[in-house]
């Protein structure tokens, strides 16, 4: 089985990668949708003035502001991945079309490194600012994501690989 071009290996994770990437759409539009409605109701809670609540149901618009600012991160999540996706499905096509080292692969593999770079340092802020506006929860400790940091370093390595691939290739052109 081919690794590169029509027919192979890549040209399959692309089609995924399509998939996903519809998928994180709808999921984003829902999950904006959903952030909006939270915005409105903790701004004017009068609009479930004609809604007879639970106490469970009370309790999640007494916490609107709260679960509007999950939301909110939950989108920015989201919108990274749904970047990082994107990116992933230009380079995938650039080996679909056989052209491994095309230079605009460069700038997508480090903007894939800065975004999980971001994701990772954007999870330690929620946590921080989570542990000051909510004193009373202490159920969710940050851990240290060896995991996450080394994946940035792998991607910013490959950028770097594929920067010296594509070096030698327009050396390579450039030989009679």
């Amino acid at each position: 089985m081919r690794a590169l071009g029509p027919g192979s290996v890549s040209s399959f994770l692309k089609i995924i990668l399509d998939v996903v990437f519809v998928i994180l759409w709808v999921l984003l539009a829902a999950v904006a949708v959903i952030t909006l409605a939270a915005v409105l109701l903790s701004f004017n809670p009068d609009l479930l003035a004609g809604v007879t609540l639970d106490s469970e149901a009370g309790e999640v618009v007494r916490r609107g502001p709260v679960l509007a600012t999950g939301l909110a991160a939950l989108a920015v999540y989201l919108a990274g991945v749904l970047v990082i996706v994107g990116c992933l499905r230009r380079i995938f096509a650039t080996l679909t079309a056989g052209d491994p080292f095309h230079p605009d692969n460069i700038a997508r593999l480090r903007l894939i490194g800065l975004i999980l770079a971001a994701l990772e340092l954007g999870r330690y802020a929620l946590w921080a600012v989570g542990a000051w506006v909510l004193p009373g929860v202490t159920d969710v400790e940050p851990n240290f994501s060896l995991t996450a940091w080394f994946s940035v370093l792998v991607v910013f390595v490959l950028a770097e690989v594929f920067r010296e691939g594509a070096r030698l290739r327009r050396e390579a052109e450039l030989t009679i």
